[in-house]
């Protein structure tokens, strides 16, 4: 799928954009981060300084393919106005009749937001028949299909994936910063390449970090998954996180790093409560001495100093998911400690790369800035598939 940079003058062309508008809201439904709305402002501007006339779609939440005003993306249509700055009109409904009689009556310059596309039941669909008649239903509304939501580039859904069969397709100025960005890590890292994985579970990750064996050389484990790998390599967890089902799969990726020669790190220290909770009671440990009665909450100070001095001498870095539980400010210490390491690898020159998903929030609920990271992905699922190396549905030629 080229990028929109290969398209010449829009004018009389109406051009459906699928955006990645899946922002949170807080109980009164006002947008609490507008980052993604941000995010997909230079491809509209960019379309619509060629002329164009833009029907974007998206979704929020998961309304389970049924109307419900609380996903409405009202509120997302206000921002995007003010961001655009100029009107957004918002259908009533999900490339249905209103849909297609405002996009019909679309003059140049002029911006559609259909209502959250999740409110079809088809755009999930398993069924493919199903999904296409709301592909069809998208492909009537325009001439051209632009792909610039990142964040579900990993799904095969009829916004996204099947109406890119119906009309001539490009990548927006987001996705293809992210492919580049992306291809980078995956296939030309400058060296050393170091990988920093968090999160709660193996199963979620483990063909990821298979993958990168082959390309990075220090794989750096944290968060509630470094756990599994503690029990599988002999250590003692408590009431740590476990996966007993990924404990044989946890060994063979050890010893494939060990075979491939690649650093394997896991955590030397941890902070560990006797309850998940910011008021529970808490210790540095050994991370092999967990005590029977207590649990992993975040990396200690030790695996701190070892993981920010294993970032800060690499030229590229890849890092998704929290070393602990964040949302906690009594074990947010280790999140923090290692967004301050990427951010001091940036300042040196490294190529560092956020992955989406609750890494992005850390950094932004800490409060560091875009600048002080080469990229920070709008898609943490995305990313992780992009990494497997067996492409993206959404931008796969059909």
């Amino acid at each position: 799928m080229e990028s929109i940079e290969k398209l010449g003058d829009l004018t009389g062309k109406t051009v459906l954009v699928r955006c990645d508008f899946n922002v949170p809201e807080n109980d009164k439904g006002e947008i609490t981060d507008d980052r993604r709305i941000k995010a997909a402002i230079p491809t509209l501007k960019s379309l619509l300084d060629r002329g164009a006339k833009l029907v974007i779609t998206a979704h929020l939440g998961r309304p389970g393919g049924k109307e419900d005003k609380a996903y409405s993306l009202a509120p997302v249509a206000q921002r995007l106005s003010e961001l655009l700055g100029a009107p957004v009109k918002l259908a009533k409904d999900a490339a249905g009749p209103d849909s297609k009689e405002l996009a019909k009556n679309l003059k140049p310059g002029e911006v559609l937001l259909l209502e959250n596309i999740r409110f079809r039941p088809e755009e999930t669909s398993k069924d493919e028949a199903e999904r296409m008649k709301l592909a069809e239903d998208l492909a009537s509304l325009a001439d051209i299909f632009v792909f610039d939501g990142f964040g579900v580039a990993h799904r095969k859904h009829a916004s996204s994936y099947d109406v890119s069969k119906l009309l001539p397709s490009y990548m927006g100025l987001l996705v293809a910063k992210e492919q580049a960005a992306l291809t980078r890590a995956l296939e030309d890292p400058a060296r050393p390449y170091t990988v920093v994985m968090g999160g709660a579970k193996v199963s979620d990750k483990l063909k990821v970090i298979v993958n990168l064996l082959d390309v990075a050389d220090r794989i750096l484990i944290a968060g509630g998954m470094a756990y599994t790998f503690i029990k599988a390599n002999g250590g003692e967890i408590g009431q740590s996180l476990l996966e007993p089902d990924m404990l044989d799969e946890a060994r063979e990726c050890m010893r494939i790093a060990k075979e491939k020669g690649v650093e394997f790190l896991l955590p030397k220290d941890l902070v560990v409560a006797d309850a998940f909770s910011n008021d529970a009671s808490c210790e540095i440990v050994d991370a092999y001495q967990v005590p029977d009665d207590m649990m992993g909450m975040d990396v200690g100070p030790k695996t701190c100093e070892e993981f920010a001095s294993k970032i800060k001498d690499s030229k590229t870095v890849f890092w998704n998911g929290p070393l602990g539980v964040f949302e906690f400010p009594k074990f947010a210490e280790g999140t923090r400690f290692i967004a301050n390491a990427m951010k001091e690898a940036t300042a040196n020159g490294a190529f560092t790369i956020i992955g989406g998903g609750d890494s992005a929030a850390a950094v932004d609920a800490f409060g560091f800035k875009d600048g002080d990271f080469s990229h920070i992905s709008t898609g943490g699922g995305a990313s992780l598939e992009f990494l497997k190396g067996e492409g993206l549905p959404a931008l796969k030629e059909k």
